[in-house]
């Protein structure tokens, strides 16, 4: 499996480059945008289409409901089952974005920390 990061900040043409060598490598694209991975959010953040996906999977888009708690960690587990899948399948992988927390999360890790205490942000 190969697996390929595009990043950079928004409108710098991230997407389209992603779908091109998708289609190129016949790989699948992970999203790495933390307002894109939410249902019903499409104003103001650029989500694909189904017409510009040109037949390319892409994970991690509209997957998340706007009123449910998601954290970077929730990102990372998924993502990293995804890979996994994906490793099994033998098939290649771009994550694209502009979420560079998001990005770190899948190639460099998090740490483990401690939970936040309710009574204490209460």
């Amino acid at each position: 499996m190969k697996g390929l990061v595009i990043a950079g900040p928004t409108a710098v043409g991230k997407t389209a480059l992603s779908i091109k060598l998708a289609k190129a490598m016949g790989a699948d694209i992970i999203s790495a945008d933390s307002a894109q991975i939410y249902k019903e959010l499409d104003i103001g953040t650029a989500k694909v289409t189904e017409e510009e996906m040109l037949g390319v999977k892409h994970y991690m888009i509209d997957t998340v409901p706007p009123i449910k708690k998601y954290s970077v960690g929730d990102y990372q587990r998924e993502v990293n089952n995804i890979l996994s899948k994906k490793e099994k399948e033998k098939k290649d992988v771009i994550i694209t974005g502009g979420t560079g927390l998001y990005i770190s999360s899948v190639t460099e890790g998090l740490s483990e920390l401690p939970s936040s205490d309710l009574e204490l942000r209460e």
